[in-house]
């Protein structure tokens, strides 16, 4: 294996210290970054961490001092905001440097659920029916949907702004919980046809052979049967709330071998769709009828040891030490420039 110069791209707040003792490890908000540079490290590669604030001079200068091979790229948001993650990663391609994770059309496809999900529906994917609600808008719901529905923001992931009050029953309960998305998140919101049923993910890597992990499902093993089983913001970060109601993601269970082999193919079609590359997961909602439907993609999935994206890997045959090295290996493989 080829040793590599690695630059490592993180925001400034996320950068582990360097003495790491007296922290947990498992519950640290920089967990991912630690996990990511500790295994580089220990697979040889010589890693040069650098924490971006609001300017990109530092990444300029350290590409020009250092000549990475490539950047290993931990970036959500530039200037707080998701959706400028698009235009960090096209700066890379403009210095022909590199990169892990997602190219900038296919973050900028899949980060707005709407047009995903336009897109989707052009190519005869299953998605729920939507509708979107503008800022300053009145709050208006489509006569073709029914309830219930779930609000959620157009643009924002993590599960932010996702509570068991984002599904909805009537229309009052409907502009409540629109108004509450645009005041405290401030970006559009999306209604969209709420699944009963099973949440369940699949982690895929590659940028033209696809690899596909095995389906994953967020399962919840002692919530309170009047609770939707959904992945809100409390599902997804607190680690009592995930105790309290039994909240884990392990392998999913009771699907045959046909829809296995359904599911897989319609999220490589959404993976190449939303032109995606490098690595993403794939959330789908199995309704109790036995019929499936894709929420959206996300193209940068928690990596983090122990996390789904990984667990599903090790499942795969992939160690964690292996996935981070082939994620490496599909980032070299990209070329931008046969893109345009």
């Amino acid at each position: 294996m080829r040793k590599l110069r690695v630059l490592a791209l993180m925001h400034d707040y996320m950068v582990p210290p360097r003495d790491t003792s007296g922290h947990d490890l498992a519950t640290v908000s920089w967990k991912t970054e630690y996990d990511v540079l500790s295994t580089l490290a220990d697979l040889g590669h010589d890693v040069q961490q650098l924490g971006v604030k609001d300017e990109l001079t530092g990444i300029r200068q350290a590409i020009t001092e250092g000549s990475p091979h490539i950047a290993f790229n931990l970036l959500e948001a530039f200037h707080e905001v998701g959706s400028f993650d698009q235009n960090l990663v096209a700066y890379l391609e403009l210095l022909r440097m590199p990169y892990t994770g997602c190219n900038p059309r296919g973050l900028l496809l899949s980060r707005d659920k709407a047009l995903s999900k336009k897109l989707l529906a052009y190519h005869r994917i299953p998605v729920p029916d939507f509708a979107v609600c503008r800022l300053s808008r009145a709050v208006t719901r489509p006569k073709r949907m029914g309830f219930p529905l779930i609000v959620k923001s157009l643009t924002q992931d993590a599960s932010l702004g996702i509570s068991q009050a984002s599904v909805v029953h009537d229309d009052a309960k409907l502009v409540d919980r629109v108004k509450f998305i645009h005041q405290s998140l401030g970006t559009d919101a999306i209604i969209e046809q709420f699944v009963e049923g099973r949440e369940l993910y699949v982690g895929i890597m590659g940028n033209h052979r696809l690899q596909c992990f095995p389906v994953w499902e967020l399962k919840f093993t002692k919530m309170p049967d009047d609770l939707h089983r959904i992945a809100t913001e409390r599902v997804k970060w607190s680690h009592k709330y995930q105790r309290k109601h039994g909240i884990q993601a392990d392998a999913a269970k009771r699907l045959s071998e046909e829809l296995r082999t359904r599911i897989y193919r319609v999220c490589r079609r959404v993976y190449r769709t939303l032109e995606l590359s490098g690595y993403a997961r794939i959330d789908l909602r199995l309704a109790r009828d036995g019929r499936f439907y894709v929420l959206e993609a996300n193209p940068n999935p928690q990596i983090a040891f122990g996390e789904d994206f990984a667990e599903s890997a090790e499942r795969a045959g992939l160690s964690y030490e292996t996935l981070l090295q082939r994620i490496m290996n599909v980032g070299l493989r990209w070329r931008p420039e046969h893109k345009g």
